[in-house]
């Protein structure tokens, strides 16, 4: 079974004497059920599960009265006599509630009531609002969680590498000396398996248990597609074509030597008008995350971002491998990247980043001088450059060495190293992404 950061988010939540309902949203297949299903196996007595879209019948539950004790009475009738409402001891699971609002409505009831805890599961999609159907969001009288495919510290795990291993490198970092080498070199190993695997939990625990990537990459193209069903399914009519076309794109606009996204590269002649809804549609199925072109490197840098300019990089690393053509995941494995070398990296710090919670942020200037990425780092405004194995980083030196035009000192530069410092700039390996 594969180890999850959320379970300790999950525990943390049921110690608090003072919990809400709690909704975990996530993009579709990241796990979010088999999480909440196993967490709640071994912290109650009893479970009430009901899934909206496995059982259309369970919306007609919250269709009436949202009164606790009716409730109690409805999911009783339907759901079956086996299941035990008793306080204290009993969580309710309300999965894919998106498919039913008035079940989030009832998140309140529940929460006043306070005999049982609750937990929703959805889509980022669903939970983020009803456009369709302005149910009322309990606001005040829930807490809400977002969930990521397993990230890399998690699929690390999965393939046998200790917290031991992990606090290794983690005090190497901090201390900013090398990686003993029998440690680099299996992290280095890992990181190609995982760029090419992603976190997809389905996806990684056919590649623990196999080691097939023709497996793998069937299990990718098969959520791709059901992504794309998806957007079928629930966008707009005069929106699905074009949302699947501006999916479609990502790939060609991460092959670009400019990696902006332009609309124009959907389709001759699009403009921001007709897809910038798409674009946004895609993003809130948390299958995306925008980097924003910063207007001048420095804090905050949410504040220095310019709306219209930004990078669109898938959010997780596998997907994206396999949205690229036959061969890819072998080119990656045995380091034969060629001209998409560069996307394939980005993507993969994009995946580190947007996974640990961070937004994404980037430099560049009609001059030609851009920086991959720019954060915070130890509290400071940081550059961060990208490089498949290694290599200058012309735009870096020249940023770095005008601080009195840029106000940055700081950066960190990421290939095929070990940990190094060289004056203003930190050396580490690829994989340490992850763990900045």
């Amino acid at each position: 079974m594969l180890k999850r950061k959320i379970t300790d988010t999950l525990c943390e939540w049921k110690a608090d004497p003072q919990h809400k309902p709690l909704i975990i949203k996530g993009p579709r297949q990241c796990g979010k059920t088999f999480s909440v299903l196993d967490f709640a196996k071994n912290n109650y007595k009893n479970i009430v599960y009901l899934n909206f879209f496995e059982n259309q019948s369970y919306k007609d539950i919250f269709a009436g009265s949202l009164e606790v004790d009716d409730l109690i009475m409805y999911m009783s009738a339907t759901a079956g006599p086996e299941i035990s409402f008793e306080p204290g001891t009993t969580v309710i699971i309300l999965d894919e509630i998106q498919e039913c609002p008035e079940a989030r409505t009832a998140l309140k009831f529940i929460h006043l009531d306070g005999r049982f805890d609750c937990i929703g599961t959805g889509s980022l999609l669903g939970v983020s609002g009803y456009r369709d159907n302005p149910i009322s969001i309990p606001v005040g009288y829930e807490s809400i969680i977002e969930m990521t495919p397993l990230d890399f510290e998690e699929f690390v795990w999965a393939n046998g590498v200790s917290d031991k291993m992990i606090s290794e490198l983690r005090k190497c970092l901090k201390e900013e000396r090398p990686v003993p080498v029998p440690i680099h070199r299996r992290m280095q190993e890992l990181l190609l398996q995982y760029v090419v695997v992603g976190g997809m939990p389905e996806v990684v625990q056919t590649f623990v248990d196999t080691k097939q990537m023709n497996k793998v990459l069937d299990l990718q193209r098969d959520i791709i597609n059901s992504y794309e069903d998806d957007m079928i399914k629930h966008a707009s009519r005069t929106d699905k074509a074009r949302i699947r076309e501006c999916f479609r794109s990502i790939p060609k606009q991460l092959a670009k030597e400019n990696k902006k996204f332009q609309y124009s590269v959907i389709k001759k002649g699009s403009t921001a008008s007709s897809f910038a809804g798409c674009l946004q549609w895609i993003e809130d199925a948390g299958i995306i995350a925008r980097c924003y072109n910063l207007s001048i490197t420095e804090l905050p840098l949410d504040g220095n971002a310019i709306p219209e300019i930004f990078k669109v990089y898938m959010r997780d690393t596998g997907l994206f491998i396999s949205m690229l053509e036959d061969g890819t995941q072998a080119d990656v494995l045995q380091g034969n990247l060629y001209a998409y070398k560069g996307a394939i990296f980005e993507n993969l710090m994009a995946d580190f980043f947007a996974k640990a919670g961070r937004k994404l942020y980037y430099y560049h200037k009609d001059s030609g001088l851009e920086i991959d990425f720019v954060t915070r780092y130890e509290g400071r405004c940081t550059l961060v450059e990208v490089k498949a194995k290694t290599g200058n980083a012309k735009s870096l030196k020249t940023v770095l060495k005008h601080p009195e035009k840029y106000h940055v000192f700081d950066a960190l530069k990421f290939g095929e190293y070990n940990i190094g410092r060289q004056g203003q700039v930190l050396t580490l390996p690829l994989y340490m992404g992850a763990f900045i």
